[in-house]
């Protein structure tokens, strides 16, 4: 009895997660979606104008930084290559 009393609760809790995971689905952009077209549309735009400004950034691997070069002493190439 008291084994078919803990698998029940298992499988009622198991189904009670499954159920609450599809009501946030529908709530983030499913078929049931609470948002409106205009609403749609402002996040559009802004995904655009946060692209836009991505792009106008400039490219980082071109420039290496070194924020620890002031504080340490540079090291010679010979001694760089070989330390471990």
């Amino acid at each position: 009895m008291r084994e078919t009393v803990t698998g029940a609760l298992i499988v009622i809790l198991t189904m009670g997660v499954a159920f609450a995971q599809n009501d946030l689905r529908d709530v983030q952009g499913g078929e049931n979606s609470l948002r409106n077209e205009q609403e749609k549309k402002n996040d559009r735009d802004i995904d655009r104008a946060y692209q836009s400004a991505v792009g106008r950034l400039p490219d980082k691997e071109k420039k290496q930084s070194d924020p620890w070069g002031d504080v340490r002493p540079a090291l010679p190439a010979a001694a760089a290559k070989h330390k471990q």
